[in-house]
């Protein structure tokens, strides 16, 4: 037999529980991009957003897909000794722009493998453990930034979808 005291502190905990789940899944829904404000966290139109990831592109990421976007070489596509393939170009002929900016951002934070099949071979790292959210955001939003208008606005459509599939519509 439950005493009383306990029944009043489950009536107490129980509503408050459900309260602070609806709380942090509207906190996640707020902090996520998608429709609720339809701009991406990756915005091209940032410009303070886009000069700071210029900075960390140049530190951290052109050294592989090089200074101006380029790719590791020009035959991005054909494996090398390694099995891995060369860096692809980030700029509007390589296949970046194919990727919602929410599988962008995890492959960048966590690198390629937990999304790659069994097997694949990948140089890509993530950067998780070097650059902060924001500073992987910014990188984004600079790339994009240098992409043509109907190549953003593909990816942007890309984006978009994921975001309504994710939120289940």
């Amino acid at each position: 037999m439950i005493p009383q005291r306990m029944k009043g502190l489950l009536g107490l905990v129980l509503p408050l529980s459900v309260l602070l789940v609806i709380g942090l899944i509207g906190l996640a829904y707020v902090a996520w991009p998608g429709d609720n404000d339809d701009v991406s966290l990756a915005n091209p139109a940032d410009l303070e957003l886009v000069a700071l990831g210029q900075k960390v592109y140049g530190e951290h990421c052109a050294s592989c897909h090089g200074a101006t976007l380029e790719g590791e070489t020009e035959d991005w596509r054909t494996r090398k000794d390694s099995g891995s393939l060369p860096a692809p170009p980030q700029d509007e002929t390589g296949h970046t722009w194919h990727h919602p900016d929410q599988q962008l951002f995890a492959i960048t934070k966590h690198g390629i493998a937990p999304f790659a099949p069994e097997g694949y071979v990948s140089d890509m790292r993530g950067f998780g453990d070097i650059l902060s959210d924001r500073e992987i955001w910014a990188v984004l939003a600079y790339i994009k930034s240098t992409w043509p208008p109907e190549t953003l606005r593909l990816q942007e459509e890309r984006t978009a979808q994921a975001t309504r599939a994710a939120q289940g519509g």
